[in-house]
């Protein structure tokens, strides 16, 4: 299981592919559409370590083992209702 550290450097590298992702399309080096499509599989990615980071501290606060926390699916973390 991944710790709180790899998990952000995790999110700090998708947030680097979701910029570098915009600046190929505005070169002209990938298309919309195939930017659309990598953005979407990057913010699932990212909310699903959000989703892992906050379970992880939850389990810590509460006195659990935060290796205990699991990825949830896309389903789940993206079905949420703020």
């Amino acid at each position: 299981m991944a710790d709180d550290t790899s998990i952000q450097h995790r999110i700090s590298s998708l947030i680097d592919e979701e910029h570098q992702l915009r600046g190929a399309l505005q070169a002209g080096a990938i298309s919309v559409d195939e930017e659309h499509a990598r953005l979407r599989e990057v913010e699932v990615e990212l909310d699903q370590c959000w989703d892992l980071l906050r379970q992880r501290r939850a389990k810590r606060e509460f006195g659990e083992n935060p290796d205990e926390a699991q990825v949830r699916p896309e389903r789940t973390v993206e079905g949420y209702i703020g």
